[in-house]
């Protein structure tokens, strides 16, 4: 997955435990895409502290992570519920009884995710 793509994920799911300061800190790099220096200067902090802030705060997304797992439970349910678009875009040129043991058995697993 790409890296910020995945910053982004991990955000989005575990950025309520961050801190204000580093959830505003973390927003502007990842989500707004401003450089160390812009937001060093807007904080009023050193580019190093920003730079060591929004580090620590990709450890700590990381480490929920892999605790919880609930972007990977997500990026994987995602997967199988475009399987099942997939299935029904082609539905006219399969057997009915076929596709849905095909979508059964994605939603069997999407169950067994949750």
């Amino acid at each position: 997955m790409n890296e910020i793509l995945e910053q982004a994920l991990l955000y989005d799911f575990y950025g309520e435990l961050l801190t204000d300061h580093q959830k505003e800190v973390y927003e502007q790099f990842i989500l707004e895409d401003l450089s160390l220096g812009e937001i060093a200067k807007e904080e009023g902090i050193s580019r190093q502290g920003v730079h060591d802030l929004i580090k620590r705060c990709s450890q700590s997304l990381r480490g929920y992570e892999e605790k919880l797992h609930l972007v990977e439970k997500f990026v994987a349910i995602k997967e199988k519920v475009k399987k099942i678009d997939e299935l029904l875009d082609g539905y006219e040129e399969r057997p009915t009884e076929e596709l849905i043991a095909d979508i059964r058995k994605i939603s069997d697993a999407i169950i067994e995710e949750l």
